[in-house]
């Protein structure tokens, strides 16, 4: 290919075509059915753009969503030279489009050179009438008309471990590390030796994660997400993945033969995402997820991680440990103005949710305005 790779100050390598370019067609293809050119262009792209360090913009990601069951399809960009420019691996569902991964994508967006340009509306062909997004990176200017929200997704900025994390935390982080320290030393008094494995390849415990997940689903009346068999495939897939680019991490906090906490996560390079984190209710008091956090941060350095990014979420404990946060987008590519309404209307239902009581009912008609999107 006439694509060439070149080496940054830094030691990262990075594409020789970085320099802004503009699709002019588009072809949508199975990820199964890329070229070695076009999955060699992805590599590429990705690495000439910090915005995409995220794992879920590493092609593993959506190769994983798809052996597990959910078919996955990539819309794949070319200039006018012919040079591949632009992907976006997605899910359809009849005439509706959304990001490989849906619902648990925590970033989304192409994957494409900065300053590249790629019309949203050129990825409503075939039939497809709109796409739809919730975790859009900032970093998609031409996306810019059907944004319709804007949320914060926190991160840890985790380099040189836990001194390092210490001098960049907010005060309650640093007091909520200085307490999981204590707590630890506790669970060790009552329950036994405390055990912190930083990757492990346990199935049985990766089992325990999703019931203890499972379970907090049920208790807070959220949808499951591992009610169907394809999630739980996925999940076994990633930890058994074990590129060095790409692959899942589980993390396991013991105490005795308790299980205090578990987290399984995704990571490319030195980004690691906290995905599923769970602790067993029954120790609640000892806030393991806290003493499991602490303990991650500390083994960062030793895993090759700098940065963790938690997620898009108001959840206590990420504004409280955060030491920076980005913004992702919500919002739907539709030539459609009637569509983008209803998309308006159901962002803004969601948000009265989440503060009244009348809650459960509201997300009734949520749930409404998705099957009228499709």
């Amino acid at each position: 290919m006439s694509m060439s790779a070149s080496t940054a100050p830094d030691g990262r390598e990075t594409a020789g075509f970085a320099k802004p370019a503009t699709v002019h067609t588009v072809r949508t293809a199975g990820i199964d059915a890329l070229t070695a050119e076009e999955l060699e262009a992805w590599h590429l792209l990705r690495a000439a753009n910090p915005a995409l360090d995220s794992p879920y913009f590493h092609p593993g990601f959506a190769a994983a969503v798809h052996a597990s069951g959910r078919e996955v399809r990539v819309a794949v960009g070319r200039d006018s030279a012919g040079e591949v420019r632009a992907f976006l691996p997605h899910h359809r569902e009849r005439s509706l489009i959304r990001p490989a991964g849906w619902p648990a994508a925590d970033f989304q967006g192409p994957v494409l050179a900065p300053g590249s340009r790629l019309s949203p509306l050129d990825l409503l062909t075939g039939g497809v009438r709109s796409f739809e997004f919730d975790h859009l990176i900032e970093d998609c200017a031409d996306f810019e008309p059907w944004i319709v929200s804007r949320r914060p997704s926190p991160f840890l900025d985790v380099s040189g471990g836990l001194d390092g994390y210490l001098g960049r935390a907010s005060r309650s982080g640093k007091d909520n590390m200085g307490q999981a320290r204590r707590r630890a030393a506790k669970a060790e008094r009552t329950h036994g030796a405390v055990r912190f494995v930083a990757d492990s390849l346990d199935q049985e415990a990766l089992a325990q994660v999703i019931e203890l997940k499972r379970a907090q689903y049920a208790a807070t009346g959220a949808k499951d997400y591992f009610a169907t068999p394809d999630r739980h495939d996925l999940m076994t897939r990633l930890l058994h993945t074990r590129d060095s680019s790409f692959g899942g991490v589980l993390s396991t906090l013991h105490a005795g033969p308790h299980l205090l906490a578990a987290h399984f996560g995704i990571r490319s390079g030195a980004v690691l995402h906290w995905w599923f984190p769970v602790y067993d209710p029954a120790f609640s008091s000892l806030a393991p997820g806290w003493m499991l956090l602490r303990e991650l941060v500390c083994a960062a350095p030793a895993l090759g991680i700098t940065r963790i990014d938690l997620g898009r979420g108001d959840d206590e404990y990420k504004r409280r440990a955060k030491t920076g946060e980005t913004l992702v987008c919500q919002g739907i590519v539709t030539r459609s103005s009637a569509r983008q309404a209803l998309r308006r209307a159901r962002d803004s239902v969601v948000e009265t949710a989440k503060s009244s009581a009348l809650g459960p009912g509201l997300r009734k008609i949520v749930r409404g305005f998705r099957n009228l999107n499709r």
